[in-house]
């Protein structure tokens, strides 16, 4: 007969999530936890005396981050579980939140069975994921693996002035440099998914294989302003009429390349944005998303392409690229031994990709790192109607401390 396997409690896991969400919690149950307020700085507290109950030894860094550890029989470095505890602005009650609580439960769960693990269970909150007060977003895991400059992102400040260092301060939360997370065993992070896919396929967990790499250019098309009453269509040089053209255009080419590609025309500006006047500049960001480089160069190829437009209505036109990052794949073996996990479980699952950025992805070049996702209500994130059902959290954290417990057995 198979042994049953231990489970976490979804209650409790319920609880703990419904208890973090009372700080910050908006009038219609979303969350505003923005990074270092002080709501952040009770959520932190209440983590830390958590973790204190649990005889973990709690550390924090010099950006803040706070690492509670559960210490292992053997020397080895800790298979980490974490996330983030900051939202953005009338967020919702799981983004982040739910990778802590989820190493939280499954410390729970060793501690409640008297289990003393092999390897030590490391629980972690990173600073500053969202960069909703403080940009850029995932500040704190960036700094971790070099990817930022402390001394420039210590120094960024928020909409009143506030300096990152000072905030952090403030709080009460700056630690020591030589806590940084440096290795582990293994680095987790269960999220929701913050797209439709998996509740549209119906399925409770994604093995995620990578964070896609994107690409993100600056269109710039110059043209003349003149009259809008007086000036013949013939005569024109407007530069909105130019961007509409290539706006259709590029969506058209873009749309062809793969199904997967995701791209955006997501901020536009025209000047000088009066309706009686024609427009003689239109700035607007065009973004793309994809697993294989290969498509992304095809993208680029296609946006470099566009100031020799032939519709560009007279005007003159640019692309300057703005930035670009490599999809980031995944430690291979973990992710094997995360659906290993879901089968053993009997969940419904697929393999898939993350569209949008998390810590893991700078966590992945310099730890092996995996990720799980479960599913988000109608693709809902970063809003207040963000909602992933208790049992599909549950599921989540279970195909975690399977993981971790196949991995103490090795």
């Amino acid at each position: 007969m198979e042994q049953q396997k231990l489970l976490i409690n979804g209650r409790r896991l319920k609880e703990t999530l419904e208890r973090f969400a009372d700080f910050g919690r908006t009038e219609k149950n979303g969350v505003t936890r923005l990074s270092l307020s002080e709501e952040d700085r009770k959520a932190r507290d209440y983590f830390c005396s958590v973790c204190k109950d649990l005889g973990m030894t709690v550390k924090v860094d010099d950006m803040g981050n706070i690492y509670a550890a559960l210490e292992g029989t053997e020397d080895k470095p800790p298979i980490v579980i974490g996330s983030h505890l900051d939202t953005v602005k009338k967020g919702g009650r799981f983004d982040g939140v739910l990778g802590v609580a989820a190493g939280l439960e499954i410390a729970r769960t060793f501690a409640e069975n008297h289990m003393k693990p092999r390897i030590s269970l490391m629980v972690v909150n990173f600073t500053n994921e969202e960069g909703a007060r403080f940009e850029p977003s995932m500040m704190s895991s960036g700094v971790l693996s070099g990817k930022f400059d402390k001394e420039i992102m210590i120094n960024k400040r928020d909409s009143d002035g506030v300096s990152f260092d000072e905030a952090l301060e403030t709080i009460g939360y700056k630690g020591k440099d030589e806590f940084r997370l440096k290795e582990a065993s293994a680095f987790l992070e269960l999220h929701i998914e913050q797209g439709p896919i998996l509740e549209q396929e119906s399925l409770s967990i994604g093995v995620v294989e990578c964070v896609v790499g994107m690409v993100c250019y600056e269109i710039e098309i110059t043209g003349e302003s003149d009259h809008a009453g007086t000036t013949p269509m013939t005569m024109r040089k407007d530069a909105l009429f130019a961007a509409n053209n290539i706006l259709a255009d590029a969506r058209s080419k873009l749309g062809a390349l793969d199904s997967d590609l995701v791209f955006t025309m997501g901020r536009m500006n025209v000047w000088p944005n009066i309706h009686t006047v024609i427009p003689n500049k239109v700035v607007f960001s065009l973004e793309a998303r994809h697993k294989d480089p290969a498509v992304i160069q095809q993208v680029e190829q296609i946006i470099q392409g566009l100031p020799d437009f032939p519709s560009n209505e007279g005007c003159e036109i640019k692309a300057k690229k703005l930035w670009d990052r490599n999809t980031v794949w995944f430690d291979p073996q973990i992710v094997n031994q995360l659906e290993q996990s879901v089968k053993s479980l009997g969940y419904s699952y697929k393999r898939m990709v993350s569209g949008a950025g998390h810590d893991a992805q700078f966590l992945a070049g310099y730890v092996p790192t995996a990720m799980v996702f479960v599913p988000s209500i109608h693709g809902k994130s970063h809003c207040e109607e963000e909602w992933t059902p208790w049992e599909d959290c549950e599921k989540g954290v279970n195909v975690l401390l399977e993981t971790v417990l196949n991995m103490q057995l090795k």
